[in-house]
């Protein structure tokens, strides 16, 4: 090394050029860079000798001149030349390809042309040898692609300044996959989320799911109270275009009917009887007098099945979603609206396929004989409950069916009550959230209307059960074991109501499903099955498929294994389904609660979570509805008080009450 020698180097990455100064050392020199710092260098760490006779002060000149020749262009125009005979090159020989000029200071512009390049040249020892065409080339489309989702990521953040200030924006394709990162973290925020991360941090926003949440809220791609319990799940929110497609095909033109020996009720008069907002209407009630005055109960089941086959694309969709979801905000069917609401449903005035099942009671409310026929209904009346109940106690004498429904009803409950049923009553309620987000909490009454309707029900399973276990066909048979119920003495010492109720339910056990009869303790009954809502209910559909097979005379289209293979599937799908809705209706309730902060609420205290902690489960008998709550003083069970919310999150499910004292209660 000379003193006045013209070295290339990094510091930090940064390159940098500098005179050799003087010798320190045995291998060492120091080097004066163009801004007059002086750098102590081994030889490893000199990239690159430009030459002799320099200053520092003449640097810059020497750069200024240098960059007159460094045009990466001219890179291509040189590996064209060279690739072919795949000819190695240096600094040196490039300068003289180029420029024909081997002058330092072409040299060093060649060097920096090769040392950057990441497209043509790839370096091996001190020279450079040209790529293989396909190399370049695709190293070409990456780079191509990199700048693309550069200049996206650019425009996506535009549109995203655009919404955060409350303009009008047209997302892009592109930008789904950025957004849909933010999504996932908010969905599973345990996981690594770097996408996100990065985004959030170029927005200087806080890298946590809560951020991103609130970024999606704050761009309108979500909502303030977005439904995570339902994104998380795996039920579908849309059918797929095939489904989609096959609905309308059936629309337009019915399939062949495989029952074409259909037994015609339109002669009947036919009750359908459910809520108000109810769109699949799938039961309907009549009353036919014989001859010997004895009463014949009918019970239509709408028979969806006339519009599909198992296996087919609709049954699949079906199968996968297991059931209709109902949330606050809306239902989301099993099949696709317009058949499920339409030819699928029990519409008034119109027309229908069903399955209907015919049965005489005995005068203590057992079944003394049934049948059930694949048949033609033409729906009279649809009644909401309160209808029901207003003619009922108006004893309307021009339907005088709907006054042996309901004793009937009475019958079957009284019979099912000495067969060791056994009843709990607890308060229920209705939640509905509107299109503009506004909340109603309705109690349910227990009106001798939706009694009349669920002892109909629960008679229809029992009968199905019967016809099924008598026949050797496999349906899905619905058990439940029975209970150790407290005794008589430990009940009487529970005030009567919700509480005793309460403590009945804490001793039920979860129904089972599965191809074998069982007792169903709850009910009463020696076997049951559900057939009453096959547009509602995946196993009440497959029921309808065994059922009309053998009313057919065909073979059963499930085998007892093949059953319960599927049974597998759809039953983890529907516990999935109601602990969607038992999620979505707490999280409505709690920002009902949220909304309504001031008032004052009355609750009755149900049972002990931890009695030890004082955690208790009240009721808030305004709403029925069911929370924990910590008590600041032990309290019998029973023991009424006056509450008001003192904390709620529903995103976070936190809810918390204060308790009014006396004389709070009192001024209150």
């Amino acid at each position: 090394m000379d003193k006045g020698t013209l070295v290339e180097f990094r510091v930090q990455g940064e390159r940098r050029l500098a005179v050799a100064d003087r010798p320190e050392g045995k291998k060492n020199w120091i080097f004066i860079d163009e801004r007059g710092q002086s750098h102590s260098l081994k030889p490893q760490r000199i990239e690159y000798e430009v030459g002799s006779g320099y200053l520092p002060e003449t640097i810059a000149t020497f750069r200024q001149e240098m960059e007159e020749y460094v045009d990466p262009s001219s890179l291509e125009v040189a590996w064209e030349l060279l690739s072919e005979a795949g000819e190695a090159i240096t600094p040196a020989t490039l300068a003289q390809l180029l420029y024909d000029d081997q002058s330092v200071t072409v040299c060093y512009a060649a060097h920096l042309l090769l040392v950057d390049d990441k497209i043509y040249f790839k370096r091996k020892g001190d020279r450079y040898e040209p790529r293989p065409l396909g190399q370049v080339e695709e190293i070409k489309h990456q780079i191509e692609v990199t700048a693309q989702r550069q200049r996206e990521q650019a425009e996506f953040l535009e549109r995203v300044q655009q919404a955060l200030a409350q303009q009008t924006v047209d997302w892009q394709p592109s930008d789904r996959t950025r957004l849909e990162s933010l999504e996932k973290w908010v969905l599973q925020p345990d996981l690594n989320h770097p996408n996100a991360q990065d985004l959030l941090a170029q927005l200087n926003r806080p890298q946590s799911a809560d951020a991103a949440f609130e970024l999606l809220v704050a761009l309108g791609w979500w909502s303030t109270h977005e439904n995570l319990f339902l994104r998380r799940s795996d039920y579908p929110l849309q059918f797929p275009a095939k489904v989609v497609d096959v609905a309308q095909t059936r629309l337009r033109t019915l399939p062949p009917d495989p029952d074409s020996e259909r037994l015609d009720l339109t002669h009947l008069k036919v009750y359908t009887i459910d809520d108000e907002s109810t769109k699949e209407i799938d039961d309907g009630l009549s009353v036919e007098y014989l001859d010997d005055q004895t009463q014949k109960l009918w019970i239509h089941i709408a028979d969806p099945t006339r519009l599909l086959r198992l296996g087919d694309e609709l049954d699949l969709e079906a199968r996968r979603r297991s059931t209709t979801l109902y949330l606050p905000t809306g239902m989301i069917p099993m099949f696709p609206k317009e058949l499920a609401t339409g030819p699928m449903s029990l519409v008034q005035g119109q027309t229908c396929p069903a399955l209907s099942f015919a049965v005489i009671l005995t005068e203590a409310g057992a079944i003394a004989d049934y049948s059930i026929h694949v048949s033609t209904i033409k729906p009279t009346y649809r009644l909401t409950y309160e209808d029901v109940d207003e003619m009922l106690q108006l004893g309307v004498t021009a339907e005088p069916e709907l006054a042996d429904l309901a004793a009937a009803a009475e019958l079957r409950r009284d019979w099912r009550q000495a067969q060791g049923s056994i009843e709990i009553r607890m308060p229920e309620s209705s939640i509905k959230v509107n299109p503009d987000e506004d909340i109603t909490i309705e109690l349910l009454d227990y009106s001798l209307s939706r009694y009349l309707v669920a002892e109909m029900m629960i008679l229809t399973g029992e009968i199905a059960g019967r016809f099924a276990q008598a026949n050797h066909v496999p349906v899905p048979f619905r058990g439940q074991p029975q209970p150790e119920l407290p005794s008589e003495e430990e009940l009487m010492q529970l005030p009567a109501g919700p509480v005793r109720a309460c403590a009945l339910r804490r001793c039920m056990s979860r129904s089972e499903m599965g191809t074998t009869p069982a007792p169903h303790a709850g009910l009463g009954l020696p076997l049951y099955t559900q057939v009453t809502s096959p547009i509602r209910r995946y196993a009440d559909l497959l029921s309808h498929f065994q059922i009309k097979a053998h009313l057919r005379g065909d073979s059963l289209p499930m085998t007892a294994e093949q059953l319960q293979d599927i049974l597998y599937s759809v039953t983890a799908s529907a516990q999935e389904a109601s602990l969607l809705e038992r999620q979505t209706n707490r999280y409505w309730s709690l920002e009902y609660l949220r909304r309504h902060a001031d008032e004052v609420w009355q609750v009755q205290l149900l049972r002990w979570l931890r009695e030890d902690e004082q955690l208790g489960l009240i009721l808030l008998e305004d709403l029925a509805l069911e929370l924990p709550h910590r008590l600041s003083r032990p309290l019998a069970l029973g023991t009424r008080l006056e509450v008001q919310v003192s904390a709620a999150d529903p995103r976070h499910d936190v809810i918390r009450f204060r308790e009014f004292t006396a004389s709070e209660a009192a001024a209150s």
